[in-house]
């Protein structure tokens, strides 16, 4: 199901939209810190959707598609 990594991309990309302008306000060393770390995490979840959308990785387990296998009795 590719729908849920491109939404997740483009939630994360809504959220990176409104908050670029208020990085370059950050003047304290708490502040970078905070947007520093806020910037890794918006990498890494662009990484892995990009990654599941990609098809590099195996999706989550609650979004892979149950297939029925028949499995015949051998009698």
């Amino acid at each position: 199901m590719k729908n849920y990594p491109i939404l997740r991309i483009l939630l994360a990309g809504v959220m990176i939209y409104f908050a670029w302008p208020m990085i370059p306000l950050a003047t304290t060393a708490l502040e970078l810190t905070f947007w520093g770390l806020w910037l890794f995490f918006f990498l890494l979840i662009m990484g892995a959707n990009l990654a599941n959308l990609l098809q590099m990785i195996p999706p989550p387990v609650m979004e892979q598609e149950y297939k029925k296998v028949k499995q015949v009795a051998n009698h």
